[in-house]
């Protein structure tokens, strides 16, 4: 059976505490593949969406970082 490699982008919800790297890290051992890369550096103590690009969709990583993007934040004063 001959198997396709996997690609797409998976949106995934990044836990603070986590790089974005440490989120690649986990997607490419899980998939069993090097070609994973991320739409954008989302700070370590911030969670959030990170849509993370596997196989030949890496290749719309420019796209990614030029669209519009939207930040909500909650900010604690005290």
């Amino acid at each position: 059976m001959n198997t396709a490699a996997p690609s797409g982008v998976i949106a995934i919800d990044k836990p603070e505490g986590w790089t974005s790297h440490d989120v690649v890290a986990v997607v490419r051992g899980v998939l069993g593949t090097r070609r994973v890369g991320h739409g954008g550096t989302l700070d370590p103590q911030a969670s959030g969406l990170l849509p993370v690009l596997v196989g030949s969709a890496t290749k719309f990583t420019d796209r990614i970082h030029e669209a519009t993007k939207v930040y909500d934040a909650v900010m604690r004063f005290g």
